[in-house]
């Protein structure tokens, strides 16, 4: 039976905000031939459809309460948030407010994704759920104020932070360098930042099983092991069969707006205990990506 009851089975329901991004939009396609899946009544909701930072529509979402509501709603533009701080704040931090609140009423699950930019990139290891976040970017610091938001709020909450992402409807790294490199035929990458590659594929599946397993609270969820943007490049480029020459540089040699941890690899072992197997590794992913494209 659903959560709602009624003396009868029925179906539940899943509603994923932000279905028509890059990890929304793969989910959308996934859950229905998921592992129980077919149990839920999908929705997917976006801008200007929902506006999550405004109360009323958030409430009127819940009307008809979710089971699980899988927030992919998010202001991803790292660069841009420096320079819009109160709109990466109002998407990433506000609505996630409103959401948690919603949620508690309802006694739905709230499913939120975060992102490995919560932590400053100063430890020499992969960072672990209990590691102490200290974003450096405003991005960061808007990802951080929604996560304590819903931890403190939903008490049904499960808080996903993942790294580097990239997959089909989406704009990412793996494209871009693609693209660059069929145009140029050379480019130069960052090979001091060191992060963990995620294919939406891959956190898509993860996610739904710890949603419907029981996992609450943070977990870590990324291609296991860890590489440079240079590695990661040099792997795509030669997977798609593209001839380029790719030199490695310094952060400094690349200034952004917004900084970039040093290190920011996800120790996923909290997801793996609790799923009883590894992640796949990061190259997996990759090539399930550029041979699926």
């Amino acid at each position: 039976a659903g959560r709602r009851g009624g003396g009868f089975a029925e179906m539940k329901k899943c509603v994923v905000t932000g279905h028509r991004g890059m990890l929304g939009s793969y989910l959308m396609d996934y859950i229905p031939g998921a592992p129980g899946g077919d149990g839920f009544e999908l929705t997917g909701l976006d801008y200007p459809e929902i506006d999550i930072t405004d109360g009323d529509r958030v409430a009127a979402l819940f009307a008809d309460p979710p089971d699980i509501l899988i927030n992919c709603a998010a202001w991803t533009d790292v660069d841009g948030a420096e320079s819009h701080e109160r709109e990466a704040f109002s998407v990433n931090a506000v609505g996630p407010e409103l959401l948690a609140h919603a949620a508690r009423r309802s006694g739905s699950l709230l499913v939120h994704i975060s992102t490995d930019f919560v932590f400053d990139g100063g430890k020499q290891t992969a960072y672990t759920e209990s590691d102490q976040p200290a974003p450096r970017s405003v991005y960061g610091k808007s990802k951080l104020a929604g996560e304590l938001a819903v931890a403190a709020i939903a008490p049904e909450h499960l808080i996903i932070r993942t790294a580097w992402l990239y997959g089909p409807n989406g704009r990412h790294f793996i494209d871009t360098i693609l693209r660059i490199s069929r145009e140029t035929g050379e480019l130069k990458v960052v090979n001091d930042q060191h992060g963990s590659p995620t294919f939406t594929g891959m956190l898509s599946r993860v996610l739904w099983r710890l949603a419907t397993t029981g996992a609450r609270g943070v977990f870590h969820v990324a291609g296991a092991g860890t590489c440079t943007w240079f590695d990661l490049a040099r792997r795509a480029v030669a997977l798609a069969g593209v001839e380029a020459r790719i030199a490695p540089v310094s952060t400094e040699e690349f200034p952004r707006p917004a900084p970039r941890p040093k290190n920011s690899a996800l120790d996923c072992s909290k997801a793996e205990a609790h799923l009883g197997e590894k992640l796949p590794p990061w190259p997996d992913g990759l090539q399930e990506y550029i041979k699926g494209s």
